[in-house]
């Protein structure tokens, strides 16, 4: 496969995952689809361009989540922030 096919098929891949994470999120709070997409192994960059909130958001409601003791969640290494 050549590279524009392939990064065809990742823009296509990355709209069903989308999809899927709407689905799963549909009626949902903000801080519920934070700490779901979290569990699922999301960056906070990616689950803010997911549900159309800024990084800085997500990473604010990760860190009070985890001091609630929130479950599921990721600890992200330093350079991944």
């Amino acid at each position: 496969m050549d590279e524009k096919a392939v990064q065809l098929v990742s823009a296509k891949l990355d709209t069903i995952i989308k999809l899927m994470v709407f689905g799963m999120t549909d009626g949902k709070s903000q801080m519920e689809r934070i700490q779901l997409l979290s569990a699922a192994g999301f960056q906070p960059k990616e689950i803010a361009g997911t549900i159309g909130t800024t990084p800085n958001t997500v990473r604010v409601a990760l860190f009070n989540l985890r001091k609630q003791g929130g479950k599921g969640l990721h600890r992200k290494k330093e350079k991944e922030r």
